[in-house]
């Protein structure tokens, strides 16, 4: 797995438990809802860290929670 994969899983996860769309993420947060489909979808494979804090912020996570899942913790080297 690498950092876009597990970016991209703990995202799906985080709105999976919340029972959350895209579209209310993009309102709870300020962020266009195809910025966050960029990076579901692949078409933006390095997301910023403030556009992260910012999806953290609307998820009412830090990024310490958000960076904090397992996967992270098992990244291949790059």
């Amino acid at each position: 797995m690498d950092v876009y994969e597990a970016v991209r899983d703990r995202l799906m996860q985080l709105l999976g438990e919340r029972k959350m769309s895209v579209h209310a993420l993009a309102i709870e947060c300020a962020v266009p809802p195809s910025t966050i489909k960029n990076i579901l979808y692949g078409k933006s494979r390095n997301p910023g860290v403030v556009t992260l804090k910012a999806l953290c912020d609307g998820l009412h996570i830090s990024l310490c929670e958000f960076f904090g899942a397992e996967s992270f913790s098992r990244l291949d080297d790059e």
